[in-house]
């Protein structure tokens, strides 16, 4: 049952007779509210929500009847059970006109208490029913609001579970076709100097052609490495195992030797990558992870900048370090811009796409773990800037560098 209590109205205009029928009707479950005139009954019954009303028909001004038609026409009042009590004579036959006005009884004085206690009884116990009711009503209706949120949260898990498994469908593929081809060219070499071996031509191992021959098998190992290194580092950022270490690092060194080390790729796609002269700059990061997200960045540039120029660029701010790396390829689609930073999605290049797709992908992670950050401007047809800012916190310490936290 409701715990609030059921309201009854009871309107007189003498004193006494309000203080006789709230002592009659009084008990639990139930509050009695009086009124001694109809505008003050009018006044209540706007503010509360009532169970029944018993009115006097017989009251100076608005007498009862035309109480109770002033009820009826009100949207908020018309279902309110009246009750009509009088003096008056049974033969002014008042009880039909109060059956005309919408009444449920109509009761005559002397009242008898018996009748009244159980009238009332009755009401009080249809309100209570019916606010017990509401609350099951309401009781349901959240329950129903519920299931459709988990409905939907089912739907979502479901998707996700979907692009999961496309996912690691996706990712084996790569992984196979990524590493087929380094080690299909080591077998292919193999058996090259097997056949050799086998008729005795050990002039092909000579220290010139064996020279060529290492330094092909070191390019075809590292690649593998290259790719098992990525996959390890997207399974130790999403258990936030991947460590930060910290030491003093002079960035426009570090720039130089990449950009040093990447010349020879570069011109084997017919670009150039140029550091634009700077002074030199001093901060505390993890030396080998910022030289991760260069190379990613320099890589991407190169793959996708149709054989221009790339720009490496660096700039001081207040309390960090911009580094642009410009390219002059075919750009971004705007749809493509946070896309790109996803595990395993690749850009659209103009040659056969290689690598697993995590590049761009570890090195948002790496810069979100300096307190840093990654981001792309791009223009279709004009090129791609990537920019990584890193703050110059001089006391940066493996313990005060920001998680790495799981982003798929």
């Amino acid at each position: 049952m409701s715990d609030k209590p059921s309201k009854l109205l009871i309107v007189d205009d003498l004193p006494q007779n309000l203080r006789a029928l709230e002592a009659l009707i009084r008990g639990e479950q139930r509050q009695v509210i009086q009124a001694s005139s109809g505008d003050e009954a009018l006044a209540l019954l706007l503010e509360h929500e009532f169970a029944l009303a018993i009115l006097d028909v017989q009251m100076p001004g608005m007498d009862g009847f035309e109480l109770a038609e002033l009820m009826r026409s009100t949207e908020r009042t018309r279902n309110i059970p009246i009750v009509f009590v009088s003096a008056a004579g049974r033969e002014l036959n008042y009880a039909f006109k109060g059956y005309e006005t919408g009444a449920v009884d109509f009761l005559y004085k002397p009242l008898d208490p018996d009748a009244v206690r159980g009238k009332v009884n009755v009401f009080v116990a249809l309100d209570q029913q019916r606010r017990e009711t509401q609350l099951q009503m309401a009781a349901l209706e959240r329950s129903r609001r519920e299931q459709e949120v988990l409905l939907r949260e089912l739907g979502d898990t479901q998707l996700e579970l979907q692009r999961s498994l496309h996912m690691r469908d996706e990712f084996m593929s790569l992984v196979a076709h990524e590493l087929r081809t380094p080690l299909n060219t080591l077998f292919l070499e193999t058996q090259m100097r097997t056949l050799h071996v086998k008729r005795g031509n050990m002039a092909a191992f000579g220290q010139e052609q064996m020279s060529g021959m290492v330094k092909r098998d070191e390019r075809q190992i590292k690649a593998m490495i290259r790719l098992i290194d990525d996959m390890l580092d997207v399974s130790r950022m999403r258990s936030g195992t991947l460590s930060i270490r910290p030491v003093q690092v002079e960035l426009v060194e570090l720039l130089e030797r990449v950009v040093a080390d990447l010349s020879l790729h570069a011109g084997a796609t017919g670009s150039t990558v140029t550091l634009l002269p700077h002074t030199p700059v001093q901060g505390r990061w993890d030396e080998f992870r910022i030289e991760q997200v260069i190379v990613n960045l320099l890589t991407n540039a190169l793959r996708y900048g149709n054989g221009r120029p790339v720009e490496v660029s660096i700039h001081e701010l207040d309390a960090a370090v911009r580094i642009d790396v410009r390219d002059q390829g075919r750009g971004i689609d705007p749809a493509d811009m946070e896309r790109i930073f996803e595990p395993f999605e690749r850009g659209v290049a103009t040659g056969e796409l290689k690598g697993l797709g995590l590049g761009l992908y570890i090195s948002r992670q790496l810069a979100a773990s300096h307190g840093g950050k990654l981001t792309v401007a791009s223009e279709v047809g004009k090129g791609s800037t990537f920019t990584l800012v890193l703050p110059c916190n001089d006391k940066l310490t493996a313990a005060d560098s920001p998680a790495i936290t799981s982003a798929a």
